[in-house]
């Protein structure tokens, strides 16, 4: 512990928040590190898995990889180490799910660029005022929290400083509210689209 009164782990490098963990398998210090590069990692996985709640997902389960890889593995370069763990955790869980993926042959596909566009922007609209309703049936702490991680793009350790709560609660708060979330905008859809019909 006596890395983290001596230096500022905002200012410290990655190599050294990496050493620091090492150390003391201070969970703040790992979630400092991985939180610079939380986008990237959503990226990596986005592009991979093809789908935000799939890639959103990846992106945790990796955090709590990381909790034994970075304890038991000196890494150099962590940026590029650590794409390389999320790639190949992505391609595992494909192969993993491959006997379960059909291939979606959607009308979108056959649409011209304009119209795809269009129906895009109106699927967007619907889908943010859908989020915003069920964001209101969670807890206040599970909306703050989910809000903070998702829309502020806030890590878990400022989302421990801003909130007050310990990491494992703010861990808690956040999936499941993203549960919650995920379980209120799938009872809305059938609502919506008999709706819209």
């Amino acid at each position: 512990m006596s890395f983290l009164k001596n230096i500022s782990t905002s200012s410290s490098t990655d190599r050294e928040l990496a050493n620091a963990y090492r150390d003391n398998g201070d969970l703040k210090v790992l979630a400092t590190l991985y939180g610079r590069y939380m986008e990237l990692v959503y990226g990596v996985c986005l592009k991979y898995l093809g789908d935000a709640e799939p890639a959103k997902d990846a992106v945790m389960q990796l955090f709590e990889e990381l909790v034994d890889k970075v304890r038991k593995h000196p890494v150099d370069n962590f940026k590029s180490w650590l794409y390389t763990v999320a790639k190949n955790h992505c391609l595992m869980q494909l192969r993993s799910n491959k006997h379960k993926r059909t291939v979606d042959i959607s009308p979108d596909l056959m649409q011209s660029g304009e119209e795809l566009h269009l129906n895009g922007e109106l699927h967007k609209e619907a889908e943010f005022k859908k989020l915003d309703r069920c964001l209101q049936t969670l807890s206040a702490e599970q909306k703050q929290a989910v809000e903070l991680f998702y829309l502020q793009e806030k890590c878990y350790n400022e989302i421990v400083q801003i909130t007050g709560a310990d990491w494992n609660r703010v861990r808690s708060l956040i999936q499941n509210g993203r549960r919650n979330l995920k379980i209120c905008m799938e009872q809305a859809m059938p609502r919506e689209n008999q709706s819209a019909i």
